[in-house]
C-alpha cells in the first residue's frame, strides 16, 4: 500500500475523530467515515492500534476507540512513588501553578515509579487536599527490567528487587529452578500490566562478585554482559585470521603506510587512516573494519548486536556490541595483521572540499597501533617518541589537514561542542581510584576530523542516489529553551541576542560570544546554551545535522561499537559497491529502515544514561569512601544549577553534590525563579550559577547516588563581619558573580 496514501488515511480518521465525543468501535469508525475499501478497512484498524500506542487513542473496557483529548477526568503522565507506598502523577502538559495529582497505594493497579500512566480525576482539589485519581492505563513501563537478589527463606527461594518501591513480582517456579541464593538476577516483567509477574530471568552475577553493581545498575536498561550461547558458537566457528578466498574483490592495500591513532587501551579498533598529498591535492582514506563481512545480516551475532544497538562504556568498564573474540580479534584493526576493511578514498583540495571520493571493499595492514598520548607530542610539542619516527612527517602533514578540514566546516557554521568529560577510573575489583575531567589534544581531534570527513561523503553517495539511508540528524534548537538561556546569560551580564532566523553560523556566532574569563564558568554556559538543541538521532529521512552544519550526515566509522554503521556499511556495499539497484533490494530497506531507526535511537539513549548512572554511583561510592579518611576536608566547587530545594555544585574534576536551601546557614534562603538566584530572605545574600564557594561533603550515598555539602566558606561575605542584618550589604548580580 502506498505510504502516502496511509498517511493521508491516519490524519483523515484523527480529524475525524475530533468531531465525536464518545468511544466508537472500528466498524462504527469505517462507517461513519464511508471507508468501503477491504484493505483501507485493515489499515484503519491498525492505524487505531498505532494511535493507541502513541497515547493519542484511548482503547476503552467497551472496546471502543475515544481521543485522550475528549476525556476531560483523564490525566496522562509520569508517576512518582513515595517510600511510603502513595504516589504522585506529573502531569504532561502541566499548567503553571498546576498541582501533582496524588494517587494511594491501592490505586496504583500495578503501576511503577516512572512509568508513563492515564489517571483518572476520581476526587478534585479542595482546600485541604490534592486532586486525588486512580491509574487506569499504564502506556509505557519506565524500566522493564528490576533488579535484586534471589535470596532462600523457610528453604523456599524468592526474589527481593533492590528498588524497595516495588512490590511483590510472581516469578514462573520454573525460572526460580534456575536459580542459587545469593544470585544478582535480572527481572523481565511481562507486558501484561494487570500484574507484576515476570517473562524471563536474566542472570547477572554472584552479589560477592566483582563489578556486580556495575552489572546491575546496566542491567535497568536492558545491557548485558553475557552473549547468547548461538552467539557464542558463531564466533568460535570464525576465522582468526584472513584467508585466501576472504581477498576475492578486494583492493590490496597492505603495501600502502596505514596505522591507526587510539587509546591506550583500547582493543576494538575499528578505524585506520592513511595520507598522501600529489599534485595539490590530499589523499585522504578512512579504513574501515568490515565487520559486516563476518556478521551476516539476520545471523545471532547480527540479532544481538542489533538488540545491543551499540556498546556501553560505564565508568572503566567496557560491555561491547560484540563478543570480544570479534571485536577485539578478527575485526579489530590490530597492526602488523592483515585485515578486511571498507576504505573510503577521498581526494581534498586546499580548501577542504571533498572534490572527488571512492569507497571500497578492502585487505590492509596496519603499520602501527598509535596512542594519542605519543601523537599529540609530535604534533604539539615536535617530540618524536621511540617507534614513531618514519611517521613523524606524515602525521604532521595529516594535522594541516585536519586543519584545513575543520576551518571548512567552522565557516559553513559547524560547531565545537567541546565540553571537558568526567572520566572515573576503577581498579580490578571496580573500586573507584580516581575521577579527572578528559580533555581532546589535537590527536583525539585529527581523527574526529577524518571520522566525520568520511561519515558525510559516504552518506552524500547514497543521498545523491536519492536512495534511503539511516541519517544521523540534528535539529535546530528550541525556541523556548533558547530564550530562556539569554535571559539567563543577561542575568549574568552576558549579552546574547536571539537571532532572527537560527543557522548553523547564528549559533556558532552565540557559542563563540561566550566570554572565557573564567573557563569553569564558560564551560557551564556553553553547556546550557548545547542543552537547548534536539538531541541527535537515526533517521530515514534526512534534515540534516544542525551542529556539523551539514547537509548529509551518517554514521559508517564505527561498526564495531555501534549497530547504525554496520547498516550503512550493507547499504554502501549493495548500493554503492554491488550496485544493486533492484525494486526488491531497496524495497527491503525501505520496509525496515523506520523501525531500524527508532530501536538504535532508543538504545543509544538507554546507553547514554547507563553510563551516566553509573558514572553517579561511582563517584558517590568515591566520596563515600574519601569522607571514612577525610571528614572534614573542605573543597573548592562552582554552583552549576539551582532549584527550588537548592543548588548543585561541582569541585574542578567534576565530581558534583547538592547544597540544600536548609542547610544554608545565617538566613531564611529561597529559590528566585525569574532571576535565577537563591536569595536569603533578610540579609538578600545571593548565590547563583558560576559562584565559586568552599564546603565539606557531609553525606554521600552509593546506593541513592547523592552527594551533599555545606557551605563553610564563601569569601565574597567572610571577608569581614555584618554586625546586624539592618546594615547588611544589599547585593546585585553582575558578571555571574553577587557582588558587594
Amino acid at each position: 500500500m502506498d505510504f502516502e496514501h496511509r498517511k493521508e488515511l491516519k490524519t483523515q480518521l484523527l480529524e475525524f475523530l475530533k468531531t465525536q465525543y464518545g468511544g466508537l468501535k472500528p466498524d462504527e469508525i469505517c462507517n461513519k467515515m464511508g471507508i468501503e475499501n477491504v484493505d483501507d478497512i485493515r489499515i484503519v484498524q491498525e492505524l487505531l492500534e498505532e494511535a493507541v500506542n502513541e497515547h493519542v487513542l484511548y482503547y476503552t473496557n467497551k472496546k471502543k476507540y475515544i481521543l485522550i483529548e475528549r476525556c476531560p477526568n483523564f490525566v496522562m503522565g509520569t508517576l512518582q512513588i513515595k517510600k511510603d507506598g502513595f504516589g504522585f502523577l506529573v502531569p504532561e502538559e502541566k499548567k503553571e501553578d498546576e498541582e501533582d495529582i496524588f494517587i494511594k497505594e491501592e490505586n496504583l493497579n500495578k503501576a511503577l515509579n516512572g512509568d508513563t500512566v492515564l489517571v483518572e480525576i476520581i476526587k478534585e482539589a479542595s482546600k485541604d487536599r490534592k486532586r486525588e485519581g486512580k491509574v487506569i492505563r499504564i502506556l509505557k513501563r519506565d524500566k522493564n527490567n528490576i533488579v535484586g537478589e534471589i535470596k532462600i527463606q523457610d528453604g523456599q527461594l524468592y526474589f527481593e528487587p533492590n528498588d524497595k518501591k516495588v512490590g511483590f513480582i510472581e516469578i514462573p517456579p520454573e525460572e526460580l529452578k534456575k536459580c542459587v541464593a545469593g544470585e544478582i538476577v535480572c527481572v523481565k516483567l511481562a507486558t501484561n500490566f494487570k500484574r507484576l509477574v515476570a517473562d524471563k530471568i536474566v542472570h547477572i552475577a554472584h552479589k560477592d562478585d566483582a563489578l556486580v553493581d556495575v552489572l546491575e545498575e546496566v542491567a535497568k536498561y536492558d545491557i548485558f554482559d553475557q552473549f547468547p550461547e548461538d552467539c557464542i558458537q558463531q564466533v568460535k566457528a570464525l576465522p582468526t585470521e584472513v584467508r585466501p578466498e576472504d581477498l576475492e574483490g578486494r583492493v590490496d592495500l597492505r603495501d600502502k603506510m596505514i596505522f591507526t591513532i587510539d587509546g591506550a587501551d583500547t582493543k576494538d579498533i575499528d578505524d585506520a587512516i592513511s595520507l598522501d598529498y600529489k599534485d595539490g591535492f590530499y589523499y585522504l582514506g578512512v579504513h574501515i573494519a568490515d565487520v559486516t563481512h563476518y556478521v551476516p545480516a539476520g545471523s545471532p551475532l547480527d540479532k544481538e548486536a542489533y538488540r545491543r544497538g551499540t556498546s556501553t562504556y560505564p565508568a572503566s568498564y567496557v560491555i561491547p556490541m560484540y563478543p570480544h573474540e570479534l571485536s577485539s580479534g578478527i575485526c579489530s584493526l590490530w597492526d602488523n595483521q592483515d585485515r578486511l576493511a571498507v576504505t573510503c578514498m577521498m581526494k581534498i583540495n586546499s580548501k577542504g572540499k571533498v572534490v572527488d571520493y571512492e569507497v571500497y571493499n578492502s585487505v590492509i595492514k596496519s603499520r602501527k597501533k598509535m596512542t594519542y598520548d605519543a601523537v599529540n607530542q609530535i604534533i604539539e610539542d615536535n617530540v618524536i617518541p621511540e617507534g614513531y619516527e618514519e611517521f613523524a612527517e606524515t602525521l604532521n602533514n595529516m594535522q594541516t589537514l585536519a586543519h584545513i578540514i575543520r576551518n571548512e566546516r567552522t565557516l559553513r557554521g559547524a560547531c565545537d561542542f567541546e565540553v571537558d568529560e568526567v572520566k572515573v577510573v576503577c581498579d580490578d575489583e571496580g573500586k573507584p581510584v580516581k575521577i579527572d575531567k578528559r580533555s581532546r589534544g589535537e590527536g583525539e581531534k585529527l581523527i574526529e576530523d577524518f571520522m566525520v570527513a568520511a561519515n558525510e561523503t559516504v552518506c552524500y553517495m547514497i543521498a545523491v542516489l536519492q536512495l534511503v539511508c539511516i541519517y544521523r540528524i540534528h535539529d535546530i534548537p528550541l525556541e523556548d529553551k533558547l530564550s530562556e538561556f539569554i535571559h539567563f546569560c543577561e542575568l549574568h551580564g552576558v549579552h546574547l541576542k536571539m537571532p532572527k532566523e537560527m543557522t548553523a553560523r547564528e549559533f556558532q556566532k552565540m557559542l563563540n560570544e561566550i566570554p572565557n574569563d573564567d573557563p569553569q564558568f564558560a564551560q557551564i554556559l556553553r553547556a546550557k546554551l548545547i542543552r537547548t538543541m534536539s538531541k541527535a538521532v537515526y533517521s530515514p529521512d534526512n534534515i540534516g545535522h544542525f551542529g556539523l552544519a551539514s547537509d548529509n550526515y551518517a554514521h559508517f566509522t564505527s561498526p564495531i561499537r555501534r549497530y547504525p554503521d554496520d547498516i550503512l556499511h550493507r547499504l554502501v556495499k549493495d548500493f554503492i559497491i554491488a550496485h544493486k539497484l533492484d525494486k526488491k533490494t531497496i524495497e527491503y530497506y525501505e520496509n525496515h529502515m523506520d523501525e531500524w531507526c527508532r530501536h538504535c535511537s532508543e538504545r543509544e539513549q538507554a546507553s547514554d544514561k547507563a553510563e551516566r548512572e553509573v558514572n553517579k554511583m561511582k563517584m558517590a561510592e568515591y566520596m563515600e569512601n574519601y569522607l571514612v579518611e577525610n571528614p572534614a576536608a573542605e573543597f573548592e566547587v562552582m554552583v552549576t544549577d539551582l532549584s527550588k530545594k537548592g543548588m548543585y555544585c561541582a569541585i574542578d574534576n567534576g565530581i558534583e553534590g547538592f547544597v540544600t536551601l536548609e542547610s544554608i546557614k545565617g538566613d531564611y534562603f529561597e529559590y528566585d525563579e525569574q532571576n535565577m538566584c537563591i536569595i536569603g530572605k533578610n540579609t538578600k545574600r545571593t548565590y547563583t550559577i558560576g559562584d565559586r564557594l568552599y564546603v565539606i561533603c557531609t553525606r554521600a550515598s552509593k546506593e541513592t547516588k547523592e552527594i551533599d555539602f555545606e557551605i563553610v566558606k564563601d569569601l565574597r561575605y567572610d571577608k569581614e563581619e555584618v554586625e546586624d542584618k539592618d546594615n547588611a550589604k544589599k547585593l546585585t548580580l553582575n558578571n555571574g558573580r553577587s557582588k558587594k
